[in-house]
């Protein structure tokens, strides 16, 4: 284990802070104290509602600064480096979803690649302790070797969304490689919990749910061969983060990359009984989902299953939530937000 606590004296820079994850791990180092500066676009793609919420979570704190921005516009970026010099830079700010990308690619490249390298020639120009950048577990494609590993090709992705992931890994290692700049990439796998995003699979169930519609399962219905995915709980998430931003890479290799999963896939049916469960529970009635199977879309894996050995082996982590804990969580959230009661 080679990670220091978070060092209180540097400015972190968090890219995407109204986001899902950014606005936990914003606020997760704002409770300690740390000095946070913020940016987000807070676009449309999902409910704009959502990210003020979280916003507003974080503005109370005299220790954070928000900017709206775009990390593609490079003038704004560099600015932003000059005026406040961040230590540490965690660049969490994307264009989300697999789906998403097939009918929408400009907003992915624009984001995802041009966004991502004004990042790093900011960090170039304006060195910094340590970048920290959201990969993500699709750049594994269609692997068939399961668990998936740090180690393993990941050359064939099956979505531009996954290309664009895969090409930050490409640019990250290029930039330390060239300018020295220690640059750590998280491979994350299914993220979940309380204030997510809405166009996850488990928080669309739950809407429809509510707006008395059926929900739709891309698994043809075959369950012996159910979908499996690797359903991490965002309180598991931070903790990876906040240890790995405090374990910068050494030994002269500046750059590397971890997976972030849960290590114990669950079967996609397994996790609409268990969301179901915990709905009925934050509700106080039975609750059961309308089902209609179709047949797996295009950009989706069959199964997303991480190792997690080298992130323990690096900062003595393994995530611990287990679904019911976490899909608990999330319902009671939801149920009093959405007064659903």
């Amino acid at each position: 284990m080679n990670y220091k606590p978070i060092d209180l004296t540097k400015t972190y820079l968090i890219t995407g802070s109204a986001g899902f994850i950014g606005y936990y791990l914003s606020k997760k180092l704002l409770d300690q104290g740390c000095t946070v500066i913020g940016i987000d676009n807070v676009n449309d793609y999902y409910d704009v509602n959502l990210k003020h919420t979280r916003l507003n979570q974080l503005k109370p704190y005299e220790n954070f600064t928000f900017i709206k921005g775009d990390i593609s516009d490079k003038e704004m970026v560099n600015k932003l480096f000059e005026e406040y010099k961040p230590n540490v830079v965690v660049n969490l700010a994307a264009q989300a979803g697999v789906r998403y990308s097939i009918e929408n690619p400009d907003v992915y490249i624009q984001s995802n690649v041009i966004g991502f390298y004004n990042i790093l020639e900011a960090c170039r120009h304006h060195p910094v302790d340590h970048l920290v950048y959201a990969s993500s577990s699709s750049v594994y494609g269609a692997n068939k070797k399961v668990p998936f590993e740090e180690t393993d090709f990941v050359d064939t992705p099956v979505s531009l969304y996954a290309s664009t992931k895969k090409s930050n890994e490409l640019m990250a290692h290029t930039y330390s490689h060239l300018y020295n700049i220690p640059a750590t990439g998280l491979r994350f796998f299914t993220v979940y919990g309380p204030m997510g995003r809405p166009d996850m699979a488990y928080f669309g169930f739950t809407d429809k749910y509510f707006a008395g519609e059926s929900i739709k399962i891309f698994n043809n219905g075959d369950f012996e061969n159910d979908l499996y995915r690797d359903f991490t709980y965002i309180d598991d998430i931070v903790i990876g983060i906040e240890r790995l931003i405090g374990a910068p890479p050494t030994d002269g290799v500046p750059h590397r990359v971890f997976n972030i999963g849960n290590n114990n896939p669950e079967k996609l049916m397994v996790f609409i009984e268990t969301l179901e469960t915990a709905l009925s529970n934050a509700t106080g009635r039975k609750i059961e989902f309308a089902k209609v199977f179709e047949p797996i879309k295009p950009g989706d894996v069959p199964a997303t299953y991480a190792s997690t050995d080298r992130l323990h082996e690096a900062v003595g982590f393994k995530p611990q939530t287990s679904i019911e804990e976490g899909l608990q969580k999330f319902a009671d959230w939801y149920v009093e937000y959405y007064d659903k009661k």
